[in-house]
């Protein structure tokens, strides 16, 4: 699917991907779902998440934790408090520490709790896009506190893309789970 260029293709890619990302969940069986995540005999899968996240909580939390930042950064920049998207403290190049603070703090909630959460906040995410037109969304430093990019990235990366990334962690999971037996 071709990265979305105005709101009726953010709200489109955003409700496909959750909705593909919730079946595939509802599809897991019990040993998939009990079984800890372990990508470490994959070379190619590097980056820091593949380590991180050890179960569907994890994963789900992570999207979480992402959208109430977007939701808490729009409210915020709104209401005319100048703040940045990350946590303070954060910077795009340290974000991946905010991750495993994020990660941290979420290792208590039941994942049943994670995915009525998820629900939630997918809810609340489509609603707030819904508010906004196709220049507030989509023009380029329509507003000011989303420097260079504009506001409808900061929804996709929060939405369809990280729906997209948590399926394939999901499905190499799965796939782990069949190479092993």
């Amino acid at each position: 699917m071709a990265r979305p260029a105005n709101k009726q293709q953010l709200i489109s890619a955003a409700a496909d991907n959750y909705d593909k990302l919730t079946a595939f969940i509802a599809s897991m069986n019990e040993e998939e779902l009990n079984t800890p995540f372990d990508f470490s005999a994959d070379e190619k899968k590097k980056e820091a998440h593949w380590r991180r996240d050890k179960n569907l909580r994890d994963v789900i939390m992570h999207l979480v934790r992402w959208q109430e930042l977007l939701q808490i950064w729009v409210a915020n920049n709104m209401k005319g408090l100048t703040v940045q998207f990350l946590l303070p403290g954060y910077t795009w190049k340290t974000y991946g520490d905010m991750n495993i603070l994020f990660w941290k703090e979420c290792q208590n909630i039941p994942t049943d709790d994670a995915m009525k959460r998820l629900s939630d906040s997918h809810r609340q995410i489509m609603n707030l896009a819904e508010r906004f037109t196709d220049k507030e969304l989509f023009g380029k430093a329509h507003y000011n506190w989303t420097g260079t990019t504009s506001l409808g990235s900061y929804f996709i990366s929060t939405t369809s893309a990280h729906y997209d990334w948590a399926l394939k962690k999901l499905k190499a999971h799965r796939k782990n789970m069949k190479s092993i037996k």
